[in-house]
């Protein structure tokens, strides 16, 4: 009887523009089941396809055949044999256009029939977001079209028609700030509009990782919508407090110079921030720890970086560097392009993926490394537990990372919407 009850309470929900997958997994993490996941990018998808291995072998108390996987023992390919192939087909690499959603919701109606579901409770994600982004349109007049005509503005359609074929009771709907004031207001208006013209009641508010417990200072529009009548509202989102700081996502990992990979934690216990939000468990292969290889020019700007950050957590100037450590010619913007983690604050400035570009905007800060941060620090600054796993070159792994929802946050967020859905 209470395998039925947990059954019943175990929400479900469609990803939509999952990315590699950080908000699906905090709903993942608050009890919900994954029905589908949509995402355009290769990497991004295969990422999702491990991720989804991973909670099948989880479940199957065989953890050790992705383990064999992290630890090279097996291919990737080897490990997903032994994963169902309904399991795998739930993550559908397809961008979405008018041309593919009939076919979309053709599979996914099939999911929902295979698993005997009548009904889909959440539906979750956010439209690409560089087409909203302050960064973005500052950076518009230099493109060759208007970012008000960037195609990738009228993607909450999509967005709205999978809401009116599925009628989900609630939905979250992820974004930058800047979503709000994109080409004059204008969008924001639309998005809202065809939300509401589909069922909804929505509401938004700023919401910020760090009120999560995520040791990261992002700001983002969180949109949640409810069906109109259904007496449910914006949710609630519990403030956690914790007296970890970015040090402690840190300094269990080896200490490696530039181009070096480290292989084992350090020695030690595993602190409580890690343990207590599940980012490191006794079980886990370190996997991506591998620093990028630096010229001495960069490594000589990072040192000094980083003691001006130790001397009253003063910023560099790029102006302020001597002559023949400079190489941009722009020298009136972007005057903070190298910058220090903050190690030993609460919290550090936004993860983004422009660091798969180069890593200025996130040096280490350990003098002794002198480097930029790896793909597994990156991570877990948005807080992926060490069991996740990014496919891909470097590049694409930092871009999968820099654009996600810090699992926590999402998990925070799944936790909310699970108490409003408990209301109806």
């Amino acid at each position: 009887m209470a395998k039925q009850k947990e059954k019943a309470n175990n929400y479900t929900f469609i990803d939509l523009f999952a990315g590699a997958g950080g908000l699906s997994e905090g709903f993942v993490q608050a009890g919900f089941q994954p029905l589908a996941h949509v995402e355009m990018n290769e990497y991004a998808a295969k990422t999702l396809e491990t991720r989804t291995a991973y909670y099948y072998f989880k479940e199957k108390r065989r953890l050790g055949v992705y383990y064999d996987y992290l630890r090279g023992k097996i291919s990737r390919e080897k490990m997903l044999e032994q994963v169902p192939p309904e399991n795998l087909s739930a993550v559908m690499c397809e961008t979405m256009s008018d041309k593919t959603l009939p076919g979309l919701f053709e599979r996914i109606d099939k999911i929902l029939e295979d698993k005997g579901i009548s009904k889909v409770d959440v539906v979750i994600g956010g439209p690409p977001c560089q087409a909203y982004s302050l960064v973005g349109r500052a950076q518009s007049s230099h493109m060759d079209r208007p970012m008000e005509e960037d195609p990738r503005n009228e993607l909450y359609k999509l967005y709205a028609r999978f809401l009116k074929k599925y009628q989900p009771k609630m939905f979250v709907f992820e974004n930058v700030m800047g979503i709000a004031s994109a080409n004059g207001g204008k969008t924001w208006k639309n998005v809202r509009a065809q939300l509401r013209r589909v069922g909804y009641e929505i509401d938004f508010k700023e919401q910020i990782s760090h009120d999560f417990g995520v040791l990261q200072n992002r700001h983002r529009m969180i949109i949640v919508g409810w069906l109109k009548d259904s007496e449910l509202s914006y949710p609630e989102f519990k403030k956690v407090k914790t007296k970890a700081i970015v040090n402690d996502l840190l300094r269990d990992l080896p200490c490696i110079q530039p181009g070096q990979r480290g292989e084992e934690y350090q020695p030690g216990e595993i602190n409580e921030y890690l343990r207590k939000n599940g980012i490191r468990t006794p079980e886990d292969v370190l996997t991506l720890h591998v620093s990028r290889p630096n010229k001495e020019r960069d490594i000589e700007i990072y040192r000094r970086a980083i003691e001006l950050w130790n001397d009253g957590h003063k910023r560099l100037n790029y102006n302020d560097l001597p002559d023949e450590l400079k190489t941009h010619k722009n020298r009136n913007s972007f005057l903070d392009r190298f910058k220090v983690v903050e190690g030993d604050e609460p919290c550090c400035h936004t993860m983004l993926a422009h660091i798969s570009k180069d890593g200025h905007y996130f040096i280490h800060p350990d003098i002794e490394q002198h480097r930029s941060i790896t793909v597994r620090e990156a991570a877990r600054i948005q807080s992926f537990p060490d069991s996740y796993y990014f496919e891909g070159p470097r590049t694409a792994q930092f871009v999968q990372i820099g654009n996600a929802v810090p699992p926590i946050m999402a998990r925070g967020i799944a936790m909310g919407v699970r108490e409003e859905l408990e209301k109806g």
